[in-house]
């Protein structure tokens, strides 16, 4: 495998946890507008980004040390789920 395969490949892997991580962080800006939050927001954007990315990483990784490959729905499931209830702990929304 050359390393451009391998760039490819570690790029199409991290793909959907960015993806998500930046769909779950404006989306919680979004709608806590929407509802007029009183709380500020726990980082900036960019640090907000970055750990629901790494937490996404993180739970690709374990789906495919847990299922053997890469790209199982289960997995795609686990990484939204585990993206917004990080977002959720960032923003510590079980205080009101």
């Amino acid at each position: 495998m050359t390393a451009y395969h391998l760039t490819n490949h570690l790029f199409n892997f991290m793909a959907p946890a960015a993806f998500v991580a930046v769909l779950v962080v404006l989306l919680s800006r979004l709608f806590g507008r929407v509802f007029k939050s009183k709380k500020p927001l726990a980082l900036g954007l960019y640090a907000q980004i970055a750990i629901v990315f790494i937490a996404g990483l993180v739970v690709l990784l374990a789906g495919l040390v847990f299922f053997g490959r890469d790209g199982k729905m289960a997995t795609y499931t686990a990484l939204v789920l585990g993206a917004a209830t990080c977002q959720w702990v960032l923003l510590r929304g079980w205080k009101k």
